[in-house]
């Protein structure tokens, strides 16, 4: 059998002082406008929060991961931000995200935060003092100004594009131009700029200090950019030949801003920890993930993967070489708040356009509900044993779908306006959890929610599902209590890779078997641990994962 290793690990579980406690932990990500709603204004909040981490505890995750719950205008769903150091008022306050970290703490969770380094919003106090002030002053070197072309400068510097559709380039009035790369309300850094670096050392030691145990670092590879005229036109940057030189992304240099940020979270015991989410080439993740930088890196390789054993295979032999190249443990995704639910995207024909059925409302083509969640439940099984650690995103444990036919007149996403309706935008996956199978809400909140919960959300609802030993819920519940005791070290040995069924051995004796195909095959011997679906004597089902221990052990 083929040996795949990485570093050795300890076992999560416990607040205590583990510096390791990230390499496997199960990360759960939390969408907070979209959670928990305590006062009924239609947004979820931190009280929120606070009220289901028993919930929280009962799943059995280690950590949270809280998606932006600073001020903010919601241009982009609170990664434009307005001040990094406060909460915002219609989220909470600072005493109580307290509160909510003292609660995750009590219930033996940890809290990660979700820091936005590229941009500020077009409302920072910083940004209003740069539009306030003249070309060539200190408060615009903050931020990416450049005279435009043209003879008054009426023109944009290039033709760049941005990310959301549209110009990259936003005119101020006085013949100047600042970039963004997403929206015209996310102005970006100039991190060339002393005060910016400072400014966010403060920032990270800021929540550090609050007790915070980690950071999820938006758009980690983004930071450093060349900006040396002449600038490049829009078709040279898509041309891809850049490497690691690309003027705007995944430049060596971003490396020194995280090495001065890993002193700072060494400041503190055990020491912060940190994850790039860095859509980088493979061979260019490592150094996101180094001891001397953030120390992990997002894995997507899955969560782009289509439902396929060979792929699945590789992509696990790849990532976990790559952690054994930058002395991380590996992240496994399947879900976020960014893309189309795995229950969904498994749940249409190889090769969907998702933007375009996205567009579609969901019916073109129409998903075939009940296999996309066979698959999921499957899926997440496989990754859930694993080494490394996962990153989970709510509502997965319930199953949810996409919601892909959500009224335009509700949409929020700068994706949908900024391309006119052309694109519908992620916020399919952003709608709230439904809790209870009745109210306005589904248990949301009182009255409303800022994206309506559709009726096919109410047998998928938490109450009704925690009654259910069969349920999608019970499923992740049994599974990570399963995984917390079986997870040992960060080796697996490959049992079986054929094109319908992957299988691999886990330290301690126990095997995780994924049958990818639709007929059932024979089920290795041992002790059925948990199952992705319900076996049939001694068959396993189509597109179905078990776990199982050796009678030896």
């Amino acid at each position: 059998m083929e040996r795949v290793s990485v570093l050795g690990s300890t076992s999560v579980g416990s607040t205590g002082q583990d510096a390791t406690w990230w390499r496997q932990a199960v990360v759960y990500q939390i969408y907070p406008r979209s959670f928990a709603d305590s006062n009924g204004d239609g947004i979820g909040d931190l009280p929120g929060i606070t009220s289901r981490v028993g919930y929280l505890r009962d799943l059995g995750v280690d950590a949270v991961w809280l998606s932006p719950f600073y001020p903010s205008a919601l241009a982009d769903g609170g990664y434009d931000v307005d001040d990094y150091r406060d909460v915002d008022p219609r989220i909470g306050t600072l005493a109580q995200f307290d509160e909510m970290r003292a609660a995750l703490h009590a219930a033996g969770i940890r809290l990660v935060v979700d820091i936005v380094p590229n941009h500020t919003s077009n409302r920072h106090a910083w940004f209003r003092e740069a539009l306030a002030s003249p070309p060539g002053s200190r408060a615009r070197e903050r931020y990416v100004f450049r005279r435009g072309r043209g003879a008054d400068g009426e023109l944009p510097p290039s033709d760049w594009t941005s990310t959301f559709g549209g110009p990259a380039w936003e005119p101020v009035g006085d013949g100047e131009w600042y970039l963004h790369l997403f929206a015209p309300e996310q102005p970006d850094l100039n991190w060339a700029d002393e005060q910016v670096r400072a400014d966010f050392l403060t920032t990270l030691r800021f929540w550090a200090d609050r007790g915070v145990d980690g950071f999820r670092i938006d758009v980690a590879h983004a930071l450093a950019k060349d900006l040396a005229e002449p600038l490049p036109s829009q078709a040279d940057l898509d041309a891809d030949t850049w490497g690691g030189a690309h003027p705007l992304q995944d430049r060596d240099e971003v490396h020194d801003i995280y090495r001065e940020w890993r002193q700072v979270f060494d400041e503190y015991d055990p020491p912060r920890t940190a994850v790039a989410e860095a859509w980088v080439p493979a061979h260019r993740r490592s150094r996101y993930a180094s001891p001397e930088g953030l120390g992990q890196a997002f894995n997507f390789d899955l969560l782009e993967a289509e439902w396929d054993a060979e792929a699945f295979a590789s992509i696990i032999d790849g990532n976990l070489a790559l952690a054994l190249e930058s002395g991380a443990s590996s992240t496994w995704v399947l879900s976020n708040h960014d893309v189309v639910r795995h229950a969904t995207r498994y749940a249409l024909p190889t090769g969907t356009d998702l933007v375009a059925w996205l567009k579609s409302d969901g019916t073109d083509p129409r998903p075939d509900v009940e296999q996309g969640l066979r698959r999921a439940r499957a899926a997440t099984l496989l990754t859930l044993a694993l080494p490394g650690s996962a990153y989970l995103y709510q509502g997965e444990e319930l199953g949810l779908p996409e919601v892909a036919d959500l009224p335009d007149d509700v949409l929020q996403d700068p994706t949908f306006l900024r391309s006119r309706g052309a694109q519908k935008g992620r916020d399919g996956c952003r709608v709230p959890l439904p809790w209870t199978a009745d109210g306005p809400t589904l248990g949301f909140g009182d009255r409303r929610a800022h994206l309506p919960l559709p009726d096919r959300f109410r047998p998928l609802a938490v109450e009704g599902q925690e009654a259910d030993d069969a349920s999608t819920l019970r499923l992740y519940r049994r599974a990570l209590a399963a995984r917390r005791d079986l997870q040992s070290g960060e080796t697996l040995e490959w049992v079986t890779r054929t094109p319908t069924v992957v299988a691999f051995a886990r330290p301690g004796g126990w095997t995780s078997v994924t049958n990818f195909g639709t007929a059932p095959v024979p089920l290795p011997p041992g002790r059925v641990v948990v199952a992705s679906a319900p076996l049939e004597g001694a068959a396993l089902p189509g597109e179905t994962t078990v776990w199982l221990q050796d009678d030896a052990s």
